[in-house]
């Protein structure tokens, strides 16, 4: 049975053979059996590079921290997780520039700045609900009430996710609202202010 570490754009951990295209961290939450006991171990919820430097890692291993893996980018974000500082180096100085422009009128910003606001803006409260999705940068991910189906947001078309990847285009008035936003909202901020989100390659190929 696979492992209870495949994250969904709600940040829930699930079990999947799909082990997607970024691996992440938010600190050791699971047990010596690698059974999922915490939802969080700290602030920082990070994404990583599945392969680094050719560094071999036991997954789930005793003590060590919880390895989740996500469908891609754009997943990653919705679930609260902002690029590693280590690994994706380029990715997290975009990252924070963007966010920081979106955010804080351009003023340096820290991870740990960026870290507690996400915090914040993550946490399931934090959600808001709309009846159409008009104003919503590319790459972030929606929940259509009515069903719970996810979708990702590209130009005037909406893409249904699941762990294998993303269904064909649908335009944006062929699915009925209200949905709920699940990317934070400091994050889209971010989006609107030109960070790039990295998609799994079937969004091509579905549209």
């Amino acid at each position: 049975m696979p492992l209870q570490n495949r994250i969904n754009p709600e940040g829930e951990f699930c079990r999947s053979s799909a082990r997607g295209l970024l691996m992440g961290n938010r600190g050791c939450l699971h047990n010596e059996a690698r059974e999922i006991i915490s939802r969080s171990k700290r602030d920082a919820w990070v994404t990583c590079l599945i392969e680094f430097k050719n560094i071999k890692r036991k997954v789930m291993d005793a003590g060590n921290y919880t390895e989740l893996f996500f469908l891609d980018e754009a997943t990653a974000l919705a679930a609260g997780h902002r690029p590693c500082a280590t690994c994706r180096r380029d990715r997290y100085d975009a990252f924070l520039a963007a966010w920081s422009a979106g955010n804080r009128n351009g003023e340096k910003v820290l991870a740990g700045d960026v870290d507690r606001q996400m915090k914040l803006d993550r946490a399931p409260r934090a959600r808001v609900e709309t009846p159409s999705i008009k104003g919503l940068p590319d790459g972030v991910i929606v929940k259509q009430t009515s069903t719970g189906n996810w979708y990702l947001v590209r130009g005037n078309s909406l893409f249904q996710w699941s762990f294998d990847g993303y269904g064909h285009a649908q335009p944006v008035s062929a699915v009925a609202g209200p949905f709920v936003v699940l990317t934070p909202a400091c994050t889209i901020k971010a989006l609107q202010r030109g960070y790039s989100v990295q998609v799994h390659p079937s969004l091509t190929s579905g549209a």
